[in-house]
């Protein structure tokens, strides 16, 4: 794969880099990320994937550009409002860097669709609201072996930690079964400081890169906590995968996303629709 004049001073401190050079840059062009969710999070992780010149982005979201987004989701304008998230969004990474092929997936992620969706990416990256979003992006990079980075963000602060199959616990392993609605903020209900899921979704496109390039230590048997109140950065060992877990464990309950269904539906049914599916 030959560089283009123009890549090779658009990629020219990648270069400087001895994890990256031009052997890593020439993987992340090659590479392939899906990022679910083109909210807050999304916003900073999608451009700086774009701006790293991962070669391939996907984006799934099927909400539209509200003027209450743009106090943290940054990939979208003001006048993109009433447009597809999806649609901004490419927009955006296109002005930023036109040598990215984006794929859209203007649909609701569902325990039907997800696992096809995924299926040809090198890495995901889980950036919505509702932990039965989270639940099912957990429960199928698990079964599907693709490693993802969760991240979630309410008020000043937030989390992020990455599973990579084989290598720490998933999601269900700290935490075995979806919350009730009630006892669950979202950023609607609760808000949120837009810097703080900036800080969050660039430290989840830093994992998608590095995981890329097999550059230093991931997030994997760590969750990273960020208090932007107190601007304090500290990361809890998460220990090692559940042998109980539902999804990873040494008897697993949840064998295919049919067996994911009855929870994930339980709860979505219930949702107002303005909320299925949301990210931050």
């Amino acid at each position: 794969m030959l560089l283009s004049k123009e890549q090779a001073e658009r990629y020219a401190r990648h270069f400087a880099l001895r994890e990256i050079g031009l052997s890593g840059q020439k993987r992340l062009l090659e590479s392939k990320v899906l990022v679910i969710g083109a909210g807050a999070l999304g916003s900073s992780a999608l451009m700086y994937l774009a701006s790293a010149g991962v070669g391939t982005i996907g984006i799934a979201d099927y909400d539209r550009v509200d003027l209450s987004n743009l106090q943290r989701q940054i990939i979208h304008r003001t006048n993109t409002v009433s447009v597809k998230k999806t649609v901004s969004a490419k927009q955006t990474l296109f002005e930023i860097n036109p040598d990215v092929s984006v794929k859209l997936y203007d649909e609701r992620i569902t325990p039907d669709n997800i696992r096809d969706v995924i299926e040809t990416y090198d890495f995901v990256i889980d950036v919505t609201d509702l932990f039965e979003s989270k639940f099912l992006i957990n429960d199928a990079c698990v079964l599907s072996g693709k490693p993802y980075s969760h991240a979630g963000a309410v008020r000043f602060e937030g989390q992020t930690m990455t599973y990579v199959p084989g290598k720490g616990p998933c999601l269900r392993c700290l935490l075995d079964k979806i919350p009730p609605h009630e006892d669950a903020f979202t950023c609607s209900q609760a808000g949120v400081l837009g810097t703080v899921t900036g800080v969050l979704g660039s430290i989840q496109a830093t994992e998608a890169i590095k995981y890329l390039l097999d550059a230093g230590d991931l997030l994997t048997g760590r969750l990273l906590h960020f208090d932007g109140l107190a601007m304090r950065i500290r990361t809890v060992n998460a220990a090692l995968p559940n042998l109980e877990c539902r999804v990873c464990g040494k008897d697993p309950s949840i064998r295919s996303l049919a067996d994911n269904r009855a929870e994930y539906d339980e709860i979505t049914c219930s949702l107002p629709s303005a909320e299925k599916g949301a990210a931050i």
